[in-house]
């Protein structure tokens, strides 16, 4: 039967029309019936008024039962109208749809509106494209067994591109590849790459790279590497290309290993005017050999910041090395941070930190990842801090050194990171501090020289402690016009066996044509034996002062202390930097000698006291 909601509303309509005629009458005839006036004063005239009142006072109730009920009626009619008119409309949409979609279908394959179709799981069939005007890509289909996963669908103007199909289950195979994520539209997200495929006796499959996004939005995320149980774990996909102001996908996280662990996958670069690149994807643990190194960051198109590296992953023979920080905006921004090594399992020694990325024309040097801990022999080393923008910027801090022999008494800690070199004009990054050994503390990292034209040099890093205390860092150099950074302090030796404390690092030199020298760092301060060596002062420029020398470590009780370090001298005009003391004993430590003073004017530097 087929219902016109036309002629259902005209229908309910109706109704409430003979509503309302019903209640006009029962309203004209409540006064006469209700109120009947008796024929005579006696009692038979009276009775038989009583009667046709109460008569008209019962018809009176039961039109007020028959009018809520009609006006139900006709709600729940009116009401039916509107659910037809709807059903109706809805059942005319696909077919309104479809004729929209037919020349586009016609001329093209391809709808003008609609989601892209979905690949069967397990067939690896890629994804549909969506609409050209609207729709999102249709995912990818899983891959079957030892099979690729399907890629995923690209998106019309409007929509984000589908996701990549996860690789197949690798059984005498490696594991199957995870598919790519479609492109995004001109407003739209790129898709996520699939996962890879697991396998137990063979490698794990790569992960797919995630789509790149159309004009505003962000790239697809990389899929995850496979895991392997007797093999290496795959590869993580790379990240997606942001849009032109879209943020760069993050790479996938390498697969675990049953020998080494599948290395993580870059982060997509940001869209061409600006914006964030990607994180760069942890590296996979791997179990009886190395873990994956980390992705490196996405860099941060033409004004932006780089993402950052990747961590690595733990390894029981060799960690692995953090990823790369990503590089800033061509014209500006923020280097990415270094990935911080991975963790050296049973034994094994621990990742080193990746470096920063550069900080573009204007920008600052991402700083460097720190060191990963070792339950073995050997930390991670800090990673470099990278370089301060062209023109303008500091450069990054170094990495931290990692701590050596977490369960093991020979362990030396990781160095720290140099810090990395300002570009015309800026300061050098501070050196990254050793890591803790439990035999050799790992040495400061040098400082970074400061701006080319004019910059302070970065001060060294200290060194770490350990039975013997990592040396202190050098301080970096200044630029034309600046003075050097401060050297770094060394490390504490808490041996129990007599030794000679850690080194202080010398100061930086003084800008060629004005600065002055650093100062030398501190000598180390030993539990047994001679105090460390103060570190020297730093050279002059042609006009400036010397750096002062550090001052000598302290020794042990009845053991002496470290000499001081020497002054730094000046040039043509300044003074020579003063000797640094002498550590405490008994008995003390020579004082450094004076820096030489100025050919032109200046007083030599004093000679430290002993």
């Amino acid at each position: 039967m087929t219902t016109v909601p036309e002629l259902v509303d005209a229908a309910a309509t109706d109704f409430a029309r003979i509503g309302s005629a019903i209640n006009a009458a029962a309203q004209a005839a409540a006064i006469p019936t209700t109120s009947v006036l008796s024929a005579g004063s006696d009692e038979v005239s009276a009775g038989i008024a009583a009667v046709f009142g109460a008569h008209g006072r019962a018809y009176q109730a039961l039109a007020a039962h028959v009018s809520a009920f009609h006006d139900q009626f006709v709600q729940n009619l009116a009401a039916s109208a509107g659910s037809y008119a709807s059903a109706e409309a809805a059942n005319a949409a696909p077919s309104l749809l479809n004729a929209i979609n037919a020349p586009s279908l016609a001329l093209l394959g391809r709808p003008l509106i609609g989601n892209g179709a979905d690949g069967a799981p397990g067939t690896g069939a890629n994804g549909g494209p969506g609409g050209i005007l609207i729709g999102n890509g249709g995912a990818g289909g899983s891959g079957g067994t030892g099979q690729n996963g399907g890629n995923g669908g690209p998106a019309g103007l409007f929509g984000n591109g589908g996701a990549g199909g996860n690789g197949g289950l690798g059984v005498t195979t490696n594991g199957g590849k995870g598919g790519a994520g479609g492109a995004g539209g001109l407003f739209g997200s790129g898709g996520a790459g699939g996962n890879g495929g697991l396998s137990i006796i063979f490698d794990g499959g790569v992960g797919g790279a995630g789509g790149a996004a159309g004009l505003f939005g962000g790239g697809g995320a990389g899929g995850s590497g496979g895991f392997s149980g007797q093999a290496n774990g795959g590869g993580g996909g790379a990240g997606g290309s942001g849009g032109f102001l879209g943020a760069g996908g993050v790479g996938g996280a390498g697969g675990f290993g049953g020998l080494s662990g599948g290395q993580g996958g870059g982060g997509g670069s940001a869209g061409l005017l600006g914006g964030l690149g990607g994180f760069g994807g942890g590296g996979g643990t791997g179990q009886t050999v190395n873990g994956g190194d980390g992705g490196a960051g996405g860099s941060g198109g033409l004004v932006g910041i780089g993402g950052d590296g990747g961590v690595g992953g733990a390894g029981v023979g060799k960690a692995g090395v953090g990823g790369t920080g990503g590089s800033a905006g061509v014209l500006g921004g923020v280097g990415g941070a270094g990935g911080a090594g991975g963790f050296g399992d049973v034994g094994g020694n621990g990742g080193a930190g990746g470096m920063g990325g550069a900080g573009g024309l204007v920008g600052v040097g991402g700083h460097g990842g720190v060191g990963g801990l070792a339950s073995g022999s050997a930390a991670g080393a800090g990673g470099a801090g990278g370089a301060g923008g062209i023109l303008v910027g500091a450069g990054g801090a170094g990495g931290a050194g990692g701590g050596g022999g977490v369960n093991n008494p020979l362990g030396s800690g990781g160095g720290g990171g140099a810090g990395g070199n300002a570009g015309l004009f800026g300061i050098g990054g501070v050196g990254g501090i050793g890591g803790q050994g439990s035999l050799d503390g790992g040495a400061g990292g040098s400082g970074g020289n400061g701006g080319a034209v004019g910059g302070f040099g970065g001060a060294g890093g200290a060194g770490g402690f350990g039975n013997v205390g990592g040396a202190g860092g050098a301080g970096g150099a200044g630029g034309l016009i600046g003075n050097g950074g401060a050297g770094g302090a060394g490390g504490i030796s808490l041996s129990s066996a007599p030794t000679t404390g850690a080194a202080g690092g010398a100061g930086g030199s003084g800008g060629m044509i004005v600065g002055s020298g650093g100062a030398g760092g501190q000598g180390g301060f030993t539990s047994v034996g001679t105090g460390g060596i103060g570190g020297a002062g730093g050279k002059a420029g042609l006009i400036g002062n010397g750096g002062a020398g550090g001052a000598g470590g302290q020794g042990a009780p009845g053991a002496t202390g470290g000499d001081g370090g020497r002054g730094g001298d000046a040039v043509v005009i300044g003074n020579g930097g003063n000797g640094g003391n002498g550590g405490l004993g008994p008995p003390n430590g020579n004082g450094g000698l004076g820096g030489a003073g100025g050919s032109l004017l200046g007083q030599p530097g004093l000679t430290g006291t002993g």
